[in-house]
């Protein structure tokens, strides 16, 4: 499997060159492209991968599509659903944690389940219940905006709002707490946080979802009403 991420970071573009028989494995509604030896199937009963309850819990869907190359070599493409970039990670008997809805792709060997954040992330209000990839072979996340690495050395610490994480090493630990009391919440904007301890890896968003969706609705919501309760629309 050869693979190759364009239009870089702002509107990333996956493209995964298969060989005779190799599959890939994509959230739904991530293909742009394939070629015509290219087949594809919708599964739910793998083991792992996003077969289970668990797997809610994580945000991920219960189905994902397997692109198989079939009578020669093949070629897919893939995208994410938010303006952003795409992160090439490869797994060596090794396990990544990412964040509800970081899943892109991964190869089909890669085992995807759901694993709660610990009781102290619960008691913090975080609900955290990242998907842990784990095996050998190439796993794709997904950010929405640009991406951030941040290289953890042992003991060394890092705080990142709950919004931006994506994902994280299995060699580096991590919890959620809530900043701040009610008001400081809520004047501040700033609510759920995770902290996290090397050594390790540590990849961040630059944007964060929820507030792009607050503020172009705060944007509607605040602009062109007429006194009717109307909308006001200039024709040129």
């Amino acid at each position: 499997m050869n693979v190759e991420i364009t239009h870089r970071p702002a509107y990333a573009h996956l493209r995964v060159d298969l060989e005779q028989g190799e599959s890939i494995l994509a959230e739904p509604g991530a293909m742009v492209s394939h070629s015509s030896t290219v087949s594809i199937e919708t599964t739910s009963s793998r083991d792992g991968l996003l077969s289970s309850a668990k797997s809610m819990l994580g945000g991920e869907s219960l189905v994902a599509n397997e692109f198989t190359a079939e009578g020669g070599r093949g070629t897919v493409t893939l995208a994410p659903p938010k303006p952003g970039d795409v992160h090439h990670h490869e797994l060596n008997d090794e396990t990544l944690y990412a964040v509800d809805g970081a899943f892109l792709a991964s190869d089909a060997g890669i085992d995807i389940d759901s694993e709660f954040g610990g009781l102290q992330s619960m008691l913090a209000g975080a609900s955290m219940t990242p998907l842990a990839l784990k095996g050998t072979g190439s796993v794709f996340v997904e950010a929405f905006g640009g991406l951030e690495t941040v290289e953890l050395g042992s003991g060394e610490t890092y705080t990142v709002d709950n919004e931006h994480v994506v994902a994280w090493e299995e060699s580096v630990d991590f919890d959620a707490r809530r900043v701040g009391g009610l008001k400081s919440t809520l004047l501040s904007g700033e609510g759920l946080v995770m902290d996290f301890s090397g050594p390790g890896t540590v990849w961040y968003q630059t944007r964060g979802l929820d507030a792009f969706t607050s503020a172009i609705a705060g944007s509607l919501q605040g602009g062109g009403d007429d006194d009717d309760g109307g909308v006001n629309v200039d024709v040129f």
